[in-house]
């Protein structure tokens, strides 16, 4: 054992010098104490600056014209049926999208936020064999269909075939649609009927929009929108209802 720790102590690549070989002073004590708090002031700056978080603002000019901007989201309004919801974006530039609808999922939801199956269109609307047709009488066999679009078209041989096609003509026209039911396609559909048994939904909507490089906007609200004497308008009046719960659960936006 004594074998041992003579080895190790011949290894020690610092020996000791004797004490009779070396003397304390008091400069050399003051020395190790100001050389022992300037190490440790340092120690403790480097490591503030270590943990320190710097954060650098830059403005970088874009120089690229023409190009677009994709905005992805995710909301859930949970109060709010998809029927009724739209989407429109605008910019100071003047362009507008009303009522988006490309690239954009809508998810009916439950009270509960549970994904609703999707209902085919039509499913509980009235039998009507014959549509109306935009002279007034009733479709036959061998005739096409031509459904009036009710004060709205914008040409002799314009047709409104849907309940959307009417919707989307009297918009264009900034008109409201007061009552869907005296409209034969929009009864035909039974969008109102819709309407009622989706109360108490909500929806999911989710996708993406590419927009231009300036100031602008973009919206969720009910109704479509339309542009009556330069101020920008939903039509809620087809609704029948007096509020809406525009509410928002869930918002994801990148």
């Amino acid at each position: 054992m004594d074998g041992i720790m003579s080895k190790l102590r011949n290894l020690d690549a610092y020996p000791k010098i004797n004490e009779d070989f070396y003397s304390r002073t008091l400069s050399g004590g003051l020395i190790t104490l100001a050389s022992s708090v300037l190490m440790l002031l340092l120690f403790i700056s480097e490591l503030r600056l270590y943990l320190h978080t710097v954060t650098e603002t830059k403005l970088v000019v874009d120089t690229s014209r023409g190009e677009t901007l994709r905005i992805n989201f995710d909301v859930t309004f949970p109060a709010l049926p998809c029927s009724i919801l739209s989407l429109d974006a605008m910019d100071i530039s003047g362009e507008q999208h009303l009522d988006v609808k490309h690239d954009i999922i809508k998810k009916r939801i439950d009270s509960h936020g549970n994904v609703i199956e999707a209902r085919p269109d039509g499913i509980g609307a009235p039998k009507i064999e014959k549509p109306l047709q935009k002279h007034g009488g009733r479709l036959e066999h061998n005739e096409t269909y031509c459904g009036s679009c009710f004060g709205a078209e914008e040409s002799d041989d314009h047709c409104c075939n849907t309940c959307e096609d009417v919707r989307e003509a009297y918009r264009k026209k900034g008109w409201a649609l007061s009552n869907p039911d005296l409209i034969d396609q929009c009864k035909r559909e039974g969008f109102l009927q819709r309407i009622k048994e989706e109360e108490g939904e909500g929806c999911n909507v989710y996708g993406f929009l590419e927009v231009n490089k300036v100031a602008g906007n973009f919206h969720f609200a009910p109704g479509k929108s339309f542009q009556q004497s330069g101020v920008h308008v939903h039509d809620l009046l087809a609704f029948q209802k007096d509020t809406f719960n525009v509410r928002r659960k869930k918002s994801v936006l990148s």
